[in-house]
């Protein structure tokens, strides 16, 4: 018989890096991954959301001078965000901050499925690229399937014994399986738009890697092919995928917002 297990958004949400989760999320990783190198990927932005009930953390992906590519839980409900660029600790002082209201969510975005679980920030002002503050190279327009080598990266947890978030980013490789390999383990809640990705035995995304990007590195380019959005209900420790929201079919909704060309 074939095990169905529910997929669930897991937003951080505090600002003090203890976790406690949106749903009934009970994740703590990326685990088994290794610290990134300054200036690895510096595309990746930290976000913290500030709604009228709370203030939750996400990732992101800065995709032009002035625009976030996230997910749609991360931007949802949003009165303010706190964006912070060029660092990979959370808690450096010398990091690019950007504050805006405006954000931009998948109009068919929702939040009990996961379905078209993408968005947008627009910072007010355009930020200056430097070596830790850049685009990312491509946004890909074609969808993987399985046993692609991809890679994500996020300052979510890093074990189950610790209680906040990770003070470094980390990253760690993937492989992408096909949507039918998915499907084993969530069901037909897996629709096209989504991707799923694993490592060993427990490595992959959970609470305060949501948001952030998976991508495909080339021999000098790295394309963005997914955007963190859910995990198992059984938790980060789990053999279970990771899951994301592809890029490739939202290329043209991101054009049409942002006016950028892919």
């Amino acid at each position: 018989m074939m095990k169905i297990v529910a997929l669930i958004l897991c937003l951080s949400t505090t600002w003090t890096h203890a976790i406690h989760t949106q749903s009934r999320a009970t994740g703590r990783r990326i685990i088994g991954g290794t610290p990134a190198n300054a200036g690895q990927y510096p595309y990746i932005v930290a976000i913290y959301k500030s709604t009228t009930t709370g203030q939750y953390f996400c990732a992101g992906t800065l995709i032009y001078n002035q625009w976030v590519l996230t997910a749609g839980q991360c931007v949802a409900d949003g009165v303010l965000f706190d964006i912070r660029l060029g660092s990979n600790r959370l808690n450096d002082a010398s990091a690019v901050r950007v504050a805006t209201d405006e954000y931009y969510l998948h109009p068919d975005y929702n939040p009990d499925t996961l379905e078209n679980d993408i968005g947008l920030i627009k910072f007010r002002e355009p930020v200056e690229f430097t070596d830790y503050v850049k685009p990312v190279s491509f946004l890909s327009l074609a969808n993987l399937t399985g046993s692609a080598l991809v890679v994500v990266a996020g300052w979510g947890q890093t074990s189950d014994e610790d209680a906040g978030l990770s003070t470094d980013l980390n990253t760690v490789p993937l492989v992408t399986l096909s949507n039918e390999e998915c499907r084993l383990t969530f069901g037909n809640q897996i629709t096209d738009n989504m991707l799923c990705a694993s490592g060993n035995y427990n490595e992959g995304t959970c609470t305060g890697d949501i948001g952030g990007p998976l991508v495909q590195t080339g021999i000098i380019l790295q394309y963005h092919v997914g955007i963190a959005s859910f995990i198992s209900g059984r938790g980060c420790e789990s053999t279970d995928p990771s899951g994301f929201t592809r890029t490739a079919p939202y290329v043209p909704w991101i054009r049409n917002v942002t006016g950028l060309t892919y």
